[in-house]
């Protein structure tokens, strides 16, 4: 076994398996946090994704599965599996594809699995804080743990662990609810997990494994998505199993099918008897982030039984409605605006083109030589097509717009392509708020709307026009009514779902002077 860096970790957390890569931070992982948050998109926290089939070898359904959860990070994977007796991890920097290989799967044996991938919003981007994570608990022996999420009193919740002597081997909050569920008692996890969680605030979608069980838990508020799927039939020839994921999209790519969502508050454990489910904390009203139907979650995923394309279709119809204009084409900001885009065209009646080709193969790993070539990175990812564009009046429809670098660049690349117009519509209301529950935005300050009018942001951007859709046009399309519970604005109207430390606030909603 490999420790993950040269000093002890604490007794609780337990370092299993072979876990590689460079425990620092390596530049081009810095390099890539730069490019990330010089960026015109929001970053999310994390894929996790589980299996338990007891007639399976399940290493390659774990790496199928966070294979399809890429989207959701790109800074570090790992897998956990259990044969009963021992857990096995394998995690790395870097994406699924660099961190597994052939050799490193067939060492994965076991019927249990987790596994996990990255994007930091708490805790740097480093191998010791890849996940999962392993730690020990008294009376269970080892437990794996995936986290997706923010937990909003993670620096209260450390320095109580701290001052009861619990030494940090991360700057992970997930190891501070690993922490916090070491020091819980009980004689299964479901119990453990009802002693602890009610403590924890913020938003966590969690998985578990345990030597003999899958286990699934997710905040009472229901902020980040998770769900549970079946593999196979009872009577089938070849077993059966369970699946959690964070998108049901993870599920099609293994063959297995969508039961249902894990419910806020609720903890689901998957063992030889079965699926059996208990409740934890309060009961809430479920604010689930709108951001995963507006940009996170990829669009052939269903979520509170919503296809997530059908939903963006809707916003492009309704901002066809609200903010009309004439032009010559509608072209989405591939891929992330294409439903969107799809949706304005039918309803407009402009005609749907794809004025700009997206490159598949630049992510976020691409590095930036020198300030000099800042713009390299967005014309190597979109390049515009002069023959679709050339003396067109062109409707550009994408999901958001955070900080306006990107949507700057692209209007200046639409234009040098021969656009006569350039009109700039966004698929959702303006981001004027920072996020506390596991979206990456530091503070107001990088919020190009924050107290910026849609005429101001369109004229920094270089548009002939900018209109965003309204914030009653977002519920309509997620069919939530105002003041209907159900989903968390707050980025985009400043109302938030639970109380914020205030340190924290103060920090985030500060516009620099």
């Amino acid at each position: 076994m490999n420790p993950v860096s040269a000093s002890p970790p604490p007794a609780d957390l337990v370092m299993l398996g072979v876990v590689s890569g460079n425990p620092g931070h390596p530049p081009s992982l810095r390099s890539a946090k730069k490019a990330a948050e010089a960026s015109d998109k929001l970053h999310e926290a994390c894929g996790v994704f589980g299996v338990f089939a007891p007639q399976e070898q399940v290493a390659h359904l774990c790496y199928l599965g966070i294979y399809a959860l890429q989207h959701r990070g790109q800074e570090s994977a790992g897998i956990c599996v259990s044969d009963g007796e021992q857990l096995r991890l394998h995690r790395e920097m870097g994406l699924v594809s660099q961190v597994f290989s052939e050799e490193s799967l067939a060492r994965l044996t076991g019927s249990v699995g987790l596994a996990h991938t990255r994007y930091s919003t708490t805790g740097s981007s480093q191998v010791t804080n890849a996940q999962p994570l392993v730690f020990e608990h008294g009376q269970l022996g080892p437990v794996a743990i995936s986290h997706n999420g923010n937990l909003t009193n993670a620096q209260a919740l450390r320095h109580s662990l701290f001052e009861e002597g619990y030494a940090f081997a991360t700057s992970s909050d997930t190891e501070v609810l690993a922490g916090l569920l070491a020091r819980t008692p009980g004689d299964n996890l479901e119990l453990v997990l009802q002693r602890c969680l009610p403590r924890v605030l913020g938003a966590y979608s969690l998985g578990f494994l345990t030597r003999d069980s899958l286990v699934a838990a997710r905040d009472e508020l229901g902020l980040r998505p998770l769900c549970i799927g079946r593999l196979g039939e009872p009577d089938a020839p070849g077993g059966e199993g369970y699946i959690i994921a964070s998108e049901s999209c993870a599920l099609d790519v293994i063959g297995a099918r969508l039961v249902r969502e894990v419910l806020p508050g609720e903890i689901v454990t998957i063992d030889a008897r079965g699926l059996h489910s208990a409740r934890f904390g309060e009961r809430r009203d479920p604010a689930m982030c709108s951001f995963e139907f507006i940009y996170f979650s990829r669009p052939d995923s269903v979520i509170q039984n919503r296809s997530l394309y059908e939903v963006r279709l809707a916003m492009g119809r309704r901002l066809a409605a609200e903010a009309p204009v004439d032009g010559d084409l509608v072209i989405p900001l591939p891929d992330s605006g294409t439903p969107a885009a799809i949706g304005y065209a039918q309803a407009s009646g402009i005609p749907f083109a794809e004025g700009m080709i997206k490159s598949r193969y630049i992510n976020r790993t691409f590095i930036q030589p020198h300030q000099g070539m800042r713009d390299a990175g967005v014309r190597l990812k979109f390049n515009p097509m002069p023959h679709v564009l050339a003396g067109k009046r062109v409707v550009l429809v994408d999901d958001s717009i955070v900080r306006g670098s990107t949507s700057r660049q692209i209007v200046e690349a639409l234009r040098r392509a021969g656009a006569s117009e350039v009109h700039m519509r966004v698929a959702s209301p303006p981001i004027r708020f920072p996020c506390f529950m596991g979206i990456d935005i530091a503070s107001r300050s990088e919020l190009i709307a924050a107290e910026r009018t849609a005429e101001e942001v369109g004229h920094i951007i270089g548009a002939d026009s900018l209109d965003y859709l309204s914030l009653d046009g977002l519920r309509w399309a997620l069919d939530s009514a105002p003041g209907q519970a159900g989903f968390c604005f707050a980025c985009l109207d400043g109302i938030y779902p639970l109380q914020v430390p205030q340190q924290l606030e103060m920090d985030k909603l500060a516009l620099e002077g």
